[in-house]
């Protein structure tokens, strides 16, 4: 395993950065995790251990005061946690890496999945002592659906937690990956001693900075004297000979091909183990990989400019009201100024103004290549799963677009902010905070979530950025699908025999909702010629 992880050959992986074209240049990666197991403070972190910010979870900080790059929004900043995807572009290295930081909660999982639409690999945060978490293994599952490759970092390490060949154990049976140390830890907790990087031979001490160089063979290891003396440490390096001779070798095509994990042990608070996995994103984690399409997936390689929407942020300057597409280039070199066509609205957009982000801070993109993620300012013409492309008409697919669990009135209190309520909720809609109908028989606005956090968000964000006070009323509904057949005179009748619980999204497309799944179950068996979809793509 040692020969494949060696320092030469992690370099051969890909040639010299200037030898490069420039979309190869480019790392796409996501950070994923349940939530409180360290996926914003890793985030942090590498951005700090790329030189891309000055002080991990400072921004133009007043005195001593403190928040974390990526968590921009208030509410974040107030809660603690991420409800927003955060796109930092940073370069290190001769690489250029976009990095997406996902919401861990599973209330915003809509945002992370169709975030993960726009990566060509991702770092999957595992808490030491909790090990393969409920929202970390959904959203592996998302990843596995596109055969994302992930590096795996094995968060907490200096906190008292589960035995190292236990967590290997259960990430190879949970998910089906072949798993491969690259960072060891010697001891955890209060024994904990540092690390071995195998990678690089050489130990990492425990304040997370380099040590001395040490054998290149892990059975070597054994022979090391120094490391031996030390009871906590040799247990490890035990340990480390036991998977050592039960795993396989490290494999980048492996891991390219979504197949094999490397592990890294660290701890992102302490930033041990944190330099190690940015080098290996840059060795091993893939350029951009082939977008899917109709009616042929698009190669980075092509000439032409291709690009999806994957997210809408509004607000993000709320002294200007803006509203910017983030947009994921899947091929070709886009040019500040370009017309690129709406393959959805079938009209051209002159791309004037596009920028590159740092979390909230933007600046100018003259040019982008494939990998890259630009802003662009719009005033509604763009929504997410849109396709843009100066050349034949594409639509890039697998964007989705997710049946709500809790359905909800709006309740305005004052009347004479309607028309606010409604720029607010179409706005809001089009992020993916929220879906929106409005019912056949009435004229309320009805919303609907994936959990009860996405309506303290939506209160609070209406609020603060619109000046909208609104609250929610339960309604009898238990769910909500889209409806579609084949049959045009089937749907028609259907729509008319259910107009009562009948209502239509923002795009004008049929929605039923049911007051139960059993009220779903029979209507689906009383009219086979419906679909009921629980999902619907995007664009």
């Amino acid at each position: 395993m040692t020969d494949t992880l060696d320092a030469t050959s992690a370099q051969a992986v890909r040639p010299a950065a200037g030898g490069l074209k420039p979309y190869e240049a480019r790392r796409t990666f996501a950070i994923i995790s349940h939530p409180d197991a360290g996926k914003t403070t890793l985030t942090e972190k590498l951005l700090f251990a790329s030189g891309a910010i000055r002080q991990a979870g400072q921004v133009r900080a007043r005195g001593e005061q403190r928040r974390t790059r990526s968590d921009w929004m208030e509410i974040e900043q107030k809660r603690g946690i991420s409800v927003s995807s955060s796109v930092m572009t940073f370069e290190r290295d001769g690489l250029t890496f976009n990095l997406l930081d996902t919401p861990g909660h599973s209330d915003f999982s809509e945002d992370t999945y169709r975030t993960l639409t726009a990566v060509d690999s991702a770092v999957m945060v595992v808490d030491a002592a909790k090990g393969i978490e409920s929202q970390t293994l959904k959203l592996f599952e998302v990843c596995r659906l596109r055969d994302i490759p992930i590096i795996t970092f094995v968060n907490k390490i200096d906190r008292e937690g589960r035995d190292p060949l236990e967590i290997l154990d259960e990430i190879a049976d949970t998910l089906a990956l072949d798993v491969v140390p690259v960072v060891w830890p010697l001891g955890m907790g209060v024994d904990f001693q540092g690390c071995v990087d195998l990678g690089q031979h050489r130990l990492i001490g425990k304040d997370g900075a380099p040590g001395r160089a040490i054998a290149g063979d892990i059975d070597a290891l054994s022979e090391d004297s120094e490391l031996m003396a030390n009871p906590y440490a040799a247990s490890a390096i035990e340990n480390l000979q036991l998977a050592s001779a039960a795993l396989p070798d490290f494999d980048v095509e492996a891991y390219r091909g979504g197949h094999m994990t490397p592990v890294f042990f660290g701890s992102a608070l302490k930033a041990i183990g944190v330099p190690e996995l940015l080098r290996a994103i840059g060795d091993w984690a893939p350029a951009p990989r082939p977008q899917p399409a109709d009616p042929e997936p698009i190669s980075a390689a092509s000439d032409d400019v291709t690009g999806f929407v994957f997210k809408v942020q509004a607000n993000m300057d709320k002294n200007h009201r803006d509203r910017i597409a983030f947009l994921r280039l899947c091929s070709g070199t886009f040019k500040r100024g370009m017309k690129l066509r709406n393959v959805r609205a079938g009209r051209d957009l002159a791309v004037s103004n596009p920028m590159f982000f740092f979390a909230q801070d933007r600046e100018t993109a003259d040019e982008a290549v494939a990998g890259d993620v630009i802003g662009i300012p719009n005033h509604g013409t763009l929504s997410v799963g849109d396709t843009l492309t100066e050349g034949k008409a594409v639509k890039v697919t697998g964007i989705p677009n997710f049946a709500p669990e809790i359905i909800r009135r709006v309740r305005l209190s004052d009347a004479m902010k309607a028309k606010q309520l409604a720029k607010a909720l179409n706005d809001l809609a089009e992020e993916g905070v929220t879906q929106v109908y409005r019912p056949m028989i009435g004229a309320d606005w009805i919303v609907g979530v994936v959990g009860p956090l996405q309506l303290d968000v939506l209160a609070t964000r209406v609020q603060n950025e619109y000046g909208v006070p609104i609250a929610f009323e339960s309604m009898n509904y238990d769910t909500a699908r889209w409806v579609a057949s084949d049959d045009a005179k089937a749907l028609k009748d259907f729509i008319a025999a259910n107009r009562s619980t009948m209502g239509q999204d923002r795009h004008g497309s049929p929605v039923f909702f049911a007051n139960s799944r059993w009220a779903l179950d029979r209507a689906a068996k009383n009219y086979p010629d419906i679909r009921f979809l629980a999902t619907r793509e995007m664009g």
